[in-house]
């Protein structure tokens, strides 16, 4: 039953939800009506994402919508991702994550050494840089939000870091995935890895994933890319409690994080709906339900796309550009270095695995 609780956050869904349909609608006509084309080339959610900004950034929106868009960047970008489950057959989850782990450590291990060396050139603070480190190689905003309790970070720390990490993310989401595309010569399975690796935030790896798979019609790109970045995300249970002994060290023993509360369980949500789809590809193969099931699937397919795209209208709409213009030079000198790091050392990596041992 809907309570008032409920209920204050769907102006906010709305609203993403109109920027969507406005995104989209702008996407048929230019890529369509104006360009020509059977299917629009441009992707809806780099137009979402751009509008969002835009918006974002000319209208002051009043407080009834702002619930509604945190719980679109947060729950239903969730929704969107453990939707994304259904795209992948069997196996390609342990086939992508066997490849994906080392890459991720030694871009992780990479970074972190980067960092650690610039602390003492640019003289910022310790936690800072903890913070920069962990939403560059782990999982973004979340790792930060997690991460700075434990090493006792305050509010301006914190909203540096997440600035930082917001500003290249959305860099990188935009870059990538024509760089890449041109890089790896439109390899699905490099371009996804490198994706999955390179970029912070889990929606901002959900946004190039679609971004690619729409303008270069390559689904498996977006499925690698999921894949990566959520195990990704699974080794903030080991980040976490790392940090906490780095730099507490010498100091009190005491323990106040819980691996429990940082386990980031909609990973589970991805995993079970692969296994839906793969008993369901088992159990309607050859029979006179399986054109409903592929009708099922397309239909959780574009739902998922739909979610994301609003989770990223949401988060353009959330992107203050003059809170990020006033953050001092230092920790976005830290910011370009991690995501630089991160990035060349992904596609060294990506580069000498396949050249070399494949």
């Amino acid at each position: 039953m809907l309570n008032k609780q409920n209920l204050v956050v769907i102006p906010g869904i709305i609203l993403a939800f109109v920027l969507y349909t406005l995104s989209q609608g702008l996407n048929n006509i230019i890529g369509i009506e104006l360009l020509g084309y059977e299917k629009s080339p441009i992707s809806t959610a780099m137009i979402a994402i751009l509008l969002g900004i835009f918006f974002g950034n000319i209208f002051q929106f009043r407080d009834i919508f702002l619930q509604g868009l945190n719980f679109t960047q947060k729950h239903i970008l969730k929704l969107g991702i453990i939707l994304l489950g259904i795209q992948l057959k069997p196996f390609e989850f342990l086939e992508f994550g066997k490849v994906a782990i080392p890459l991720i450590i030694i871009c992780i291990i990479s970074v972190l050494i980067v960092i650690k060396l610039l602390i003492k050139k640019l003289k910022i603070s310790t936690r800072m840089a903890y913070l920069i480190s962990i939403g560059c190689t782990v999982c973004g905003t979340t790792a930060i939000m997690a991460t700075a309790p434990v090493i006792k970070a305050n509010k301006n720390e914190v909203s540096y870091a997440i600035a930082n990490i917001t500003i290249f993310g959305i860099i990188s989401m935009l870059i990538y995935p024509y760089f890449s595309n041109i890089y790896f010569d439109g390899d699905p399975m490099l371009i996804g890895l490198f994706l999955g690796t390179a970029i912070h935030e889990t929606s901002q790896v959900a946004a190039a994933g679609l971004i690619y798979d729409q303008q270069f019609n390559s689904p498996e790109t977006l499925n690698v890319a999921t894949v990566t970045k959520l195990i990704r995300n699974t080794f903030l249970i080991v980040m976490i409690p790392l940090f906490a002994f780095l730099y507490n060290r010498g100091q009190s023993k005491e323990k106040n994080y819980s691996l429990i509360n940082i386990f980031p369980y909609f990973v589970l949500g991805f995993i079970g709906m692969i296994i839906v789809r793969n008993i369901g590809d088992y159990q309607f193969l050859n029979n006179k339900f399986y054109y409903d099931w592929q009708s099922t699937i397309e239909f959780i397919k574009t739902l998922s796309k739909i979610s994301l795209t609003m989770a990223m209208a949401a988060i353009g709409l959330s992107t203050n550009l003059r809170d990020i213009r006033k953050m001092g030079y230092k920790p976005f000198l830290v910011g370009f270095i991690g995501m630089s790091t991160v990035g060349i050392v992904s596609i060294l990596i990506i580069s000498l695995y396949f050249n070399y041992i494949i």
